[in-house]
């Protein structure tokens, strides 16, 4: 069964501050190649280039040039998914529901309407489930 990628585990394959975590996302990201069990919101790719081109304390992961570059690997070795109506009203619903704020309700929508079993993610509560979906925090045995 495929899991769906949010933006912190793409954000940290290249991010070369945290090395723990930037070779847990690179396996995660190369297995998911070799096995595709790996799928991408369309979310994600933005909030990517967004994320790895901003300047954090002087520090930028990417330049604008690689992070374009590497999003259009992503849409070349990825299943990307992208949103409808009835996903964004599933969004809408979560919101509601479990109390998520709107960027991660519509990631957590993704999973529900896609069918997709797990969201991996550091920015949810590692383990929990929300509807059908689980989240699995990759990092979390990390310090």
């Amino acid at each position: 069964m495929a899991a769906l990628v949010d933006t912190n585990v793409l954000v940290y394959r290249f991010d070369r501050r945290f090395p723990e975590k930037q070779k847990i996302a690179t396996q995660i990201l190369r297995r998911g190649i070799f096995e595709d069990s790996v799928r991408l919101p369309h979310q994600a790719i933005i909030e990517f280039v967004a994320a790895v081109t901003r300047p954090i304390r002087g520090y930028i992961i990417l330049q604008q040039a690689d992070a374009l570059r590497e999003a259009e690997e992503f849409l070349k070795q990825f299943t990307v998914l992208y949103p409808n109506e009835a996903l964004l009203r599933d969004a809408m619903r979560g919101c509601a529901a479990y109390q998520l704020n709107w960027f991660d309700a519509h990631l957590w929508s993704y999973a529900e309407h896609y069918g997709l079993s797990e969201i991996l993610t550091e920015d949810l509560q590692h383990d929990r489930l929300y509807g059908t979906v689980r989240v699995v925090n990759p990092f979390a045995g990390l310090h």
